[in-house]
């Protein structure tokens, strides 16, 4: 098995990966680069502006410069390989082409002026009629996450597909801090195949993608077996966890689902790229068991609670069907354990564009000056680190930024803050004042009526770390807040925004 046969390809249009932008797409356009079947060429094919051809193809250049297309990942990640695919193009294919890439927050406009775009591949020359594949060489700077890529093509002509393969690299800050219970395998997550008996009729990735199977070649299918054994596929969970329940989807095969499946876990050193084909062999005597051999029925989705090991952990699962046939989708839902949390964000804020980890921080604290510091910090060896970094941060946040800070908390009592919060500032937002929807009708009006008071008086809305503490504690602490200068209010409220950060921060760290 390869160093990287664990990859998929991260701009799979069925993963949500979309061609955003293009310079000129005259001929042919710019969403077929990102199509997941292979292209095709119909001879006599043409449109009013000349030869149909399946990809995406710019007229014939006849100023300087080059032309390009913007790609938003479908799911975000490291890349290791591109494959640069010019199927069917042959007088009218580029010379060469390179890439560039950044790491964007959710609904950013990769199109914007003040996009930072980082060298991904160097110029290289391209072949006609050909799958130009190139390794992606190791950032020095350590590993970097990419949501978007643009692929430079000089000086201008077709290119069929482009295949972006890497490792995903989710959004763990948001994930986690939202979802108690996940897919630890999906690949959505960062789950893959390590390894499997057979893979004849469909990949085995296959089972772990997002989207429901178009059909049984979208699934896992092996070849029909005449000797003793069964088949299996070694899966690598995105994250480590403890295991609730497994699903197990039939969808589409019929005549040649498994007669029956059973399910294996174990906790094995975690490795990045170049896992080894014998991690199936290697660890055979740690797997514990998970589900029992099950009868399975065609056509149907399973669930399947682990109840021979109730809460079983791992780092790795085997899924053995009995004695072949074909799996649609291949779901285990668990807990992700507090190391693997840790490892998970750590590697995801060391690994962010300057552009994406601002976002992400400022669910945490969106002073302007504490974010860019927090940046220049990483990469963060531990949570320590990571907390020892937002204290020192802080230290360097003046008046001005800690009232940007205060623009991002809703009043207490209320819903809506001054600036726009993500999904997963608001809640937060709503956690640490989770006291405040069991107060009384009379205590939200007097909340109400201080906090308007506190705005008159201060600029700002009344900061305080709610967590722990209920409705007539915080409306004592406002009443007893209103009696400080300005001076000494907005001191307090900075430490408050402290407290705030550094409960967050544990919270998703553990």
């Amino acid at each position: 098995m390869s160093e990287f046969t664990h990859l998929i390809d991260l701009a799979s249009a069925r993963l949500g990966g979309a061609a955003v932008a293009a310079n000129d797409e005259f001929f042919a356009e710019k969403e077929n680069l990102l199509k997941p079947e292979a292209a095709v060429f119909i001879p006599d094919k043409y449109t009013d502006r000349g030869k149909w051809m399946d990809g995406w193809e710019t007229r014939r250049r006849r100023t300087p410069g080059h032309d390009w297309c913007i790609v938003k990942l479908g799911l975000p990640g490291i890349v290791h390989s591109v494959v640069v695919d010019t199927a069917f193009f042959r007088g009218n294919y580029p010379s060469h082409c390179w890439i560039d890439g950044c790491g964007l927050p959710p609904g950013a406009d990769a199109t914007a002026a003040g996009v930072v775009w980082q060298p991904v591949l160097e110029r290289s020359e391209l072949a006609g009629d050909t799958k130009n594949a190139f390794t992606v060489a190791a950032d020095p700077g350590g590993e970097r996450r990419y949501t978007h890529l643009r692929l430079n093509i000089f000086p201008d002509g077709g290119v069929a597909r482009l295949r972006v393969m890497g490792e995903v690299l989710p959004d763990w800050t948001r994930i986690l801090a939202t979802a108690a219970e996940l897919d630890l395998a999906a690949a959505a997550h960062g789950g893959y195949v390590v390894d499997t008996s057979d893979r004849f009729f469909g990949e085995p990735r296959n089972m772990l993608m997002p989207y429901a199977a178009a059909n049984m070649g979208d699934g896992w299918e092996t070849k029909r077996r005449r000797g003793p054994g069964h088949d299996w596929a070694v899966i690598h969970l995105g994250i480590a966890g403890t295991i609730t329940r497994v699903e197990l989807d039939t969808a589409h095969f019929k005549g040649n689902y498994p007669d029956t499946a059973s399910v294996e876990g174990a906790l094995m050193k975690e490795e990045r790229s170049g896992v080894s084909a014998d991690v199936s062999m290697r660890a055979i005597g740690d797997w514990k068991p998970v589900v029992a051999q099950t009868k399975l029925l065609p056509d149907h989705p399973h669930q399947f609670p682990a109840t021979v090991v109730p809460g079983a952990e791992a780092t790795h699962v085997r899924l053995n069907i009995y004695p072949d046939g074909g799996v649609s989708r291949f779901r285990v839902i668990g807990t992700p354990d507090a190391e693997a949390r840790r490892r998970a964000v750590l590697r995801q804020l060391n690994a962010m564009d300057a552009q994406d980890v601002g976002a992400t921080l400022a669910d945490f604290c969106a002073a302007p000056a504490w974010i860019e510091r927090m940046a220049a910090l990483r990469p963060f060896a531990d949570a320590a680190a990571v907390l020892a970094a937002a204290d020192a941060a802080a230290d360097a946040v003046r008046s001005d930024d800690w009232r940007e800070a205060f623009r991002h908390h809703p009043p207490i009592g209320q819903q809506a803050a001054e600036r726009p919060q993500s999904d997963t500032a608001r809640a937060a937002s709503s956690r640490e004042q989770s006291a405040v929807q069991e107060a009384s009708a009379s205590d939200l009006a007097a909340l109400a009526d201080g906090n308007r008071a506190y705005q008159e008086k201060f600029g700002h809305v009344f900061i305080v770390c709610a967590t722990g503490r209920t409705a007539p504690e915080m409306l004592a602490l406002l009443r007893e807040r209103l009696k400080n200068d300005p001076e000494t209010e907005l001191r307090i409220a900075a430490n408050e925004q402290r407290r705030i950060t550094r409960v967050r921060l544990e919270g998703l760290l553990g």
